[in-house]
């Protein structure tokens, strides 16, 4: 609504409208009753992002658990989107050369990965965070040449100290999570420029959650 000028009605049978500050809560409602049916497994959801996680040494609950969520979908009128779910196997068997066979939705196997992005996060088969660090990695350079750039083109100092949002604000993405299984080569590679360390980053971090 704009004044005197109203749009028309629109009637929501499904989902609820983007934007609104209900509709987290109104999600949670919804999918309350999407858990887990075997003590095996569990299910993580946040917004739209769901992961199903199961061991491999019972594989017939975690198949089992794929298929209840798919029938759960099917029955609250949610659409899976086979081509975007992948799957990650973390396997630090001895025994090497098994494999997995597919995970099926729908008739479409789901592709298998050896890493995939869930929440921002770079989440790796071998469980390190090499991928991630690299992502962090480009991601900060990317926004010091944005800087740099702006610099450059005599832009206020007061505009260019925005390195918290520009800058920190991806390297400190989770970093209560990765950071103490990261290497220390690989944390110095982000900071390429006289910025706090990463370490100091970290500590403040969680400091500030304590």
């Amino acid at each position: 609504m704009s004044g005197h000028i109203c749009s028309t009605t629109i009637t929501l049978n499904t989902g609820v409208p983007q934007g609104c500050v209900l509709s987290p809560f109104l999600y949670s409602l919804f999918t309350h009753d999407c858990r887990p049916v075997y003590g095996s497994n569990s299910i993580i959801k946040f917004a739209d992002d769901t992961m199903v996680i199961g061991l491999i040494s019972d594989k017939t609950a975690y198949r089992a658990e794929v298929q209840h969520l798919v029938a759960w979908c099917a029955d609250n009128n949610l659409l899976l989107n086979t081509s975007k779910t992948k799957e990650l196997n973390v396997d630090f068997r001895r025994e090497k050369g098994r494999t997995h066979d597919p995970i099926h939705i729908n008739g479409m196997a789901v592709e298998s990965v050896s890493s995939f992005k869930f929440l921002r996060i770079h989440i790796s088969e071998d469980l390190s965070w090499t991928i991630n660090t690299s992502s962090l990695f480009k991601k900060a350079h990317q926004c010091l040449f944005y800087l740099n750039t702006l610099k450059k083109n005599h832009l206020s100092s007061t505009i260019l100290v925005n390195y918290r949002c520009a800058i920190e604000n991806n390297l400190t993405n989770c970093i209560t999570v990765w950071y103490g299984n990261c290497s220390v080569a690989d944390a110095q590679r982000i900071i390429g420029t006289p910025l706090p360390a990463i370490e100091d980053i970290q500590k403040k971090c969680c400091l500030r959650n304590v």
